[in-house]
């Protein structure tokens, strides 16, 4: 009897450790095309992770994470989300690198009633509202409005763009041309080249060749960009060049190398942290974080590592406030997030709202001795 009351004592020991452990899945690209995304988030991550255990964890329990690679391809993206619900039976995931693999996961994650935290750009992952969906980035509807706004300042009206067909590219491209004649901008031309194309020069003669254009729009991310980012140079195109924040990392400077001189972009404070004035309040997380990435990694911080410190702090933050993690207690403390300074902007979530972001939290840069600069 004795043995028997021990051994049941053991497992409720075990039960009990089993309960107070918060249980976060995350499914990135950490691998492929997008790595450049996903391989920070990771990073990011596990680091914070690491340090919130070893200051007692959260609501005094340890968190234990789930990771998973989709190398970018989004039935795998939806395999892991399943196994995150049914198999690791997930508190709350933060994660999807990209549209195509966050919106192929966020079905699952709603059905499942389990908040979900994205890391892609794509406004359709929160637009229309999903009770249990929330997203960290931009959208490409702030990307072409920053963008256009910048275009007016310089008196600049008349533009074509180049599009890649992957998912941000596709859907950057569409609000962009439904956006244009709303502010006084005229498309002349519109080019479209593939996820695989290793030369656009044909797409950007065609740009050359029209007459009138003041500016150029890139629209995409991956090595695409900083392949038409050359081609633009080697052409000898003058007009101004616009990236979008899908290529905010140093990874796409090094990839395009002088060609990107000159290059503006809107993109997250983060980028130019040190540069930004006392009074920002992004200031002081953005440089905290940067210098705590950096340390740790040894690589150059970008916005997308922040994207993922500032979703797992929102999540960790309406844990406590919930002192559960209770899904649904959480999920309803994630939406009534106000205030909060991340390294993308401040946050202010509702129930319209699952991005909680404006365009002041968006900062015009520009590529100058192969390092970010604050247009002002």
């Amino acid at each position: 009897m004795k043995r028997l009351l021990a051994a049941t004592a053991a497992l409720a020991f075990v039960a009990g450790a089993a309960q107070a452990e918060i249980k976060i899945g995350s499914v990135l690209s950490i691998t492929g095309p997008a790595s450049f995304l996903g391989d920070p988030e990771k990073k990011t991550l596990e680091m914070y992770v690491a340090e919130i255990n070893a200051a007692g964890g959260v609501n005094g329990q340890q968190i234990k994470v789930f990771i998973y690679d989709d190398s970018g391809d989004a039935n795998k993206a939806r395999t892991f989300a399943t196994r995150l619900v049914e198999e690791d039976k997930v508190d709350a995931v933060v994660g999807g690198s990209i549209t195509g693999t966050a919106l192929s996961m966020r079905d699952v994650y709603e059905e499942a009633k389990i908040p979900y935290i994205a890391l892609a750009g794509a406004a359709a992952i929160v637009v229309p509202v999903r009770p249990y969906v929330f997203k960290m980035p931009h959208t490409e509807p702030m990307s072409c409005g920053k963008i256009f706004e910048d275009l007016k300042k310089r008196n600049l009206t008349k533009i074509a763009m180049i599009s890649g067909t992957d998912g941000w590219g596709k859907a950057m491209r569409e609000e962009c041309l439904k956006m244009a004649p709303q502010v006084g901008v005229t498309v002349l031309k519109d080019e479209i080249y593939g996820a695989t194309d290793s030369d656009m020069t044909p797409q950007l003669t065609n740009i050359k060749n029209t007459a009138g254009v003041q500016a150029v729009i890139n629209c995409g991310f991956g090595q695409g960009p900083a392949i038409v980012t050359r081609n633009y140079r080697q052409l000898g195109i003058t007009a101004p060049f616009y990236e979008s924040h899908g290529v905010s990392s140093k990874s796409y400077i090094n990839l395009a190398g002088p060609a990107a001189e000159g290059v503006r972009l809107p993109a997250a404070a983060l980028l130019v942290a040190e540069k930004l004035p006392d009074s920002d309040p992004l200031k002081k997380v953005a440089i905290e974080y940067k210098s705590k990435f950096e340390k740790t990694t040894g690589q150059p911080v970008s916005t997308f590592g922040g994207h993922m410190r500032d979703g797992l702090f929102i999540l960790v933050e309406a844990m406590k406030r919930a002192k559960t993690a209770d899904k649904a207690k959480v999920r309803d403390e994630i939406e009534k997030t106000k205030g909060f300074i991340g390294t993308g902007g401040v946050v202010n979530m509702s129930p319209q709202d699952h991005l909680g972001l404006d365009l002041t939290s968006f900062r015009m840069l520009e590529i100058k001795n192969g390092d970010w600069a604050l247009v002002n």
